[in-house]
């Protein structure tokens, strides 16, 4: 069964109007002075990354493909435009059978990218390119913040598991696609059912205070808890007093029970006291889970505490203070004249204040030391040396307007494990820093 099959509204039935209005009217104009046949190539890249950060992280791009594959002009989105008075009768009918009949290349999904990486590379007619720019950068823009966020905070927690707890913090799609970027990036579960039905990321969750205090007794409430989830459940201990909590937990579930969670306090001081207090009574196996805000750098800080697992929600589903990557679309290259046979033609946005663009259509390859380190980013528009045509980067994803690249979520997390395990150990410092890898321009 596919999930996006049962409607949910985790799904739409079209991704047409997660565009921008200027989208329409520059597709009228190219209509109308014959430029909208013009072979054209798109690519996404980002000029820095946010500061402190010393790599990004690629995800969204299966939910790109969706997007892509949705791009449809259906009768009421239609009905809309015409109503708006938003494009003239001849783009209407234009837009009526549009489909996406390009190509795109990327980088795969989980991979890293740095300054100038050409994340995406989108070909095709400017008119059938130019509409999908929106959508491309909502959807990477938000999900490899997210994905970066996580990736940060699964290294600080080492083998620690991390479980996503975002969904009340966020807008509800969104949460959706955050649960999603937090798996890609090292996270192991999600506390929101939609994330697990949509994509199969596993879900967690036991209680909250409100189950405690809608209880006569703290006791009454983890007896109930027991009783329902059995004793390898995980108690929540801080809505009262959380070393008599512990206590009693272990009264109640005996000392099999699974774990405990604190969600508040000095978290370094109270894991310690609560582990010595579970050992001495003798629920040595009980494990300790921590919640409360946290990030990357509270994460690093319990370290060294008796802590097995972390929850983290706010700052995760806010990009860790950067919830965008600051990613663009921008034309590189397009052709003379509508021939299909006409060449390509570098283009590029010249100005001042740093928003200058480099033309080309662009491969990109990661140059690597003999320990297969990573040690730059080569991006180049001419032929690929023959030393780094093994370590091209940009995968084919779609091809003459058909998805050729899917893959399970499963395969993204784990190519994001093996790419970061590749970079230089400085890449995994929370100090603030450049990125990690120059991108060098052959």
């Amino acid at each position: 069964m596919n999930p996006a099959d049962l409607g949910l509204p985790v799904d739409v039935p079209s991704t047409a109007l997660f565009t921008d209005h200027y989208e329409l009217t520059m597709l009228q104009a190219a209509l109308a002075n014959g430029t909208a046949d013009r072979r054209s190539v798109f690519e996404v890249f980002t000029r820095r990354l946010p500061e402190g950060r010393r790599y990004g992280v690629v995800a969204g791009t299966g939910r790109v493909l969706d997007a892509v594959e949705n791009f449809r002009f259906d009768g009421a989105v239609l009905d809309f435009l015409r109503e708006r008075a938003v494009v003239d009768m001849r783009t209407l009918d234009w837009l009526a059978s549009y489909r996406f009949s390009g190509d795109i290349w990327g980088y795969p999904e989980g991979e890293v990218y740095f300054p100038g990486s050409p994340i995406l590379r989108v070909e095709g007619s400017f008119a059938e390119c130019v509409l999908l720019e929106t959508v491309i950068l909502s959807i990477l823009n938000h999900d490899s913040a997210i994905a970066a966020a996580a990736s940060r905070m699964a290294s600080a927690a080492g083998t620690r598991p991390l479980i996503e707890m975002g969904a009340r913090r966020t807008h509800e799609l969104a949460a959706v696609a955050s649960a999603r970027a937090a798996y890609v990036g090292g996270f192991t579960s999600t506390s929101d059912l939609a994330a697990g039905f949509r994509y199969g990321i596993p879900t967690v969750g036991t209680s909250a205070h409100a189950f405690t205090l809608v209880h006569d007794t703290e006791r009454d409430a983890f007896t109930a808890q027991v009783a329902s989830l059995g004793g390898g459940t995980t108690l929540l201990v801080d809505t009262y007093d959380v070393a008599e909590a512990v206590r009693t937990a272990v009264e109640v579930a005996g000392t099999g029970l699974g774990a405990v969670r604190i969600d508040s306090g000095d978290l370094l001081l109270v894991a310690h006291r609560v582990r010595q207090q579970l050992d001495e009574l003798g629920a040595t196996g009980t494990r300790i889970v921590v919640t409360s805000d946290l990030d990357e750098y509270a994460i690093a800080s319990l370290a060294a505490a008796p802590v097995d697992a972390y929850g983290v929600g706010t700052q995760l589903v806010t990009g860790s203070g950067h919830p965008t990557c600051s990613m663009v679309y921008k034309l590189v290259a397009r052709a003379a004249s509508a021939d299909p046979k006409a060449p390509l033609v570098p283009v590029a946005k010249k100005s001042s204040g740093g928003k200058t663009s480099i033309g080309g259509r662009k491969w990109a390859a990661r140059r690597r030391d003999a320990e297969g380190i990573a040690e730059a980013e080569v991006v180049g528009t001419g032929p690929v040396p023959a030393a780094l045509a093994d370590a091209q980067l940009l995968v084919e994803l779609v091809k003459g307007g058909e998805v050729v690249a899917r893959e399970p979520l499963e395969a993204a997390r784990e190519r994001h494990r093996a790419a970061r395990g590749a970079l230089p150990l400085s890449a995994t410092q929370l100090s603030r820093g450049e990125a990690v890898l120059p991108t060098e321009y052959a």
